[in-house]
């Protein structure tokens, strides 16, 4: 229970955060957050060309051991590759979003971090958490393009931090909870007290956080997974609500701050006029199929290739590489 894992707002970048994009490029540091000119833009239109969905790796990191978030990832960058030094972060959340530009439809893939794959670079097979601390955002795409056989570019990865910031900045997300969620850790760092009787209520920025890291004894990450997307929906709504526009200087620096990717501008500016067709309550969502198991002492989850095979089909078929 010491490894924290973030759902985030990322799965609506396309959606709002390009309002915040657009607006930060005024609002905050102007020079350094400039278009690139005409070029990049050529570029980005040529790579969209044709496109209407953009498929994107989501992950979530944190700053458990205080060295730092995104921030200290984006300075392991190695200027003009497409590749980072070690970075000793591990993904906390992978989700997989198909974005439809023109339509709003999003889907989206859940993959549990113990899922035990092949790490470029790697002799024996590893947890799929384990490929961005070895080589960052651009390792970990590869790493699922491998594993699920997609033709995957682009990435977006979040800082925890950003999901407290913004829920602090709406002032709360209401959720409510099912069940009683309860869990005591005193060794962790602080200690940690996850206490949520059932039932409507407002969680604040640390409190959304202790939501997101609780883990049901029985159904373990798949049962996290369950709780993130019901946190995600919720606060995502939330977000988007016109009273939080006035909270938009905040969300852009939170956003300038903790977030880091490589898609294009312009694929987010595409997609801006479709913010109002977004349905949450319609989203497709799934979670990679298989179970837990133990091999040599550390715990995996054992994914059902056969069940996985057929899942991407089912959602990102478009997407699909040659065997």
């Amino acid at each position: 229970m010491k490894k924290k894992f973030w759902i985030t707002f990322l799965i609506a970048l396309v959606g709002f955060s390009a309002l915040f994009a657009i607006t930060g490029h005024y609002m905050l540091n102007k020079d350094s957050m400039a278009y690139n000119g005409e070029d990049e833009d050529l570029e980005a239109d040529e790579v969209l060309k044709d496109k209407s969905e953009i498929l994107v790796l989501l992950m979530g990191i944190d700053d458990q051991d205080g060295s730092g978030g995104v921030a200290k990832v984006k300075e392991k960058k190695i200027e003009g590759e497409d590749r980072h030094k070690p970075t000793g972060k591990r993904t906390d959340t992978m989700i997989l979003c198909k974005y439809n530009l023109e339509t709003g439809d999003i889907t989206m893939l859940s993959i549990p971090r113990d899922s035990r794959v092949n790490i470029r670079g790697r002799r024996e097979k590893e947890k799929i958490a384990h490929a961005h601390s070895y080589g960052g955002p651009y390792l970990a795409m590869k790493t699922v393009k491998d594993f699920l056989n997609i033709d995957l570019e682009y990435y977006v990865t979040v800082d925890y931090l950003a999901v407290k910031k913004i829920v602090e900045a709406i002032g709360g997300v209401e959720i409510d909870i099912p069940k009683r969620m309860y869990y005591k850790d005193p060794t962790d760092k602080p200690p940690l007290l996850i206490d949520f009787q059932p039932g409507l209520q407002t969680l604040d920025g640390d409190d959304s956080i202790r939501f997101l890291r609780y883990r049901p004894k029985k159904e373990g990450d798949v049962g996290r997974v369950e709780n993130q997307k019901l946190f995600m929906k919720e606060f995502i709504k939330q977000t988007l609500k016109a009273k939080n526009i006035i909270k938009l200087p905040t969300i852009i620096k939170t956003y300038y701050d903790y977030v880091d990717t490589n898609i294009p501008m312009n694929a987010i500016l595409k997609g801006v006029g479709t913010v109002n067709k977004i349905d949450l309550e319609n989203m497709k969502t799934a979670t990679v199929p298989g179970e837990g198991e133990y091999i040599g002492g550390v715990s995996y989850f054992i994914y059902d290739e056969e069940g996985t095979k057929q899942l991407v089909q089912e959602m990102f078929g478009d997407f699909l590489l040659n065997e």
